[in-house]
């Protein structure tokens, strides 16, 4: 039953973050941030939100710095948003699945380039 409320609770928060992140934040370091998940303990007291940043490994690291320093404020505007006893910690963390996946899509697509030019030999 509680993971079935931490799981409504972690879709709320990742759409109030969302929009958090997008409006709220002035950071100039925080830019093209897309939250693609949080997950949020049974108790509801740690939620561990996912992003990707469009941008070199600089600007990923400056985003996290900037993501944390703002924690407090995103922390306090979620409390806000979201009627809950008791804000759950917040934690950010890079979702590296997206670029695991396309590294996979371009060596299955390079052999099937080299499955298909070993054919026509």
């Amino acid at each position: 039953m509680s993971n079935v409320r931490a799981h409504r609770v972690g879709e709320q928060m990742k759409k109030e973050l969302s929009d958090i992140i997008m409006r709220e934040l002035k950071d100039p370091r925080i830019s093209f941030v897309t939250v693609t998940g949080v997950d949020v303990t049974g108790d509801l007291q740690q939620a561990k939100a996912f992003i990707t940043v469009l941008g070199s490994d600089e600007q990923k690291e400056s985003t996290l710095l900037g993501l944390s320093k703002a924690k407090g404020f995103i922390r306090s505007e979620i409390g806000k948003r979201i009627r809950l006893r008791k804000t759950p910690e917040l934690l950010f963390e890079l979702d590296e699945s997206i670029e695991y996946g396309n590294r996979i899509e371009s060596l299955l697509h390079q052999l099937n380039e080299d499955s298909k030019s070993d054919r026509n030999e």
